[in-house]
């Protein structure tokens, strides 16, 4: 039976208690497990300029990745309008940490017209 990707674990009636959090502590020690690795060896391999170089940008796609779905598709469909708080506040906020370069200036001014948008009070 294809179950929708929305689906809770804890809803799955043919997963007992034990079964979950099996998968749990799977999934925990496998992402664990990925992750201690490259921080273990980080500090005994060294690597070229280039891969630096590279590396630092993993932050930045990362941070895009996870943002720009929300911006675009916040309710999970298309939405490119002023009627998307999402995006209109993030673009602000993009512009506000362009110009301004202050981290706590954009988040605040970003989140306060994201809250002001979305709950209607302009």
């Amino acid at each position: 039976m294809i179950r929708p990707t929305n689906h809770l674990i804890r809803n799955n009636p043919d997963m007992s208690a034990l079964e979950q959090i099996a998968l749990i502590v799977g999934m925990m020690s496998v992402t664990f497990g990925v992750r201690y690795s490259v921080l273990a060896l980080s500090g005994r391999m060294r690597f070229s300029k280039r891969v630096e170089q590279a590396l630092r940008f993993v932050p930045v796609a990362v941070l895009t990745a996870l943002c720009t779905p929300i911006l675009f598709k916040p309710e999970g469909t298309w939405l490119l309008s002023f009627d998307n708080s999402h995006l209109v506040a993030g673009v602000v906020a993009i512009v506000i940490a362009a110009v301004t370069r202050h981290l706590l200036l954009t988040i605040t001014l970003g989140m306060a017209l994201f809250l002001v948008l979305h709950l209607g009070l302009i």
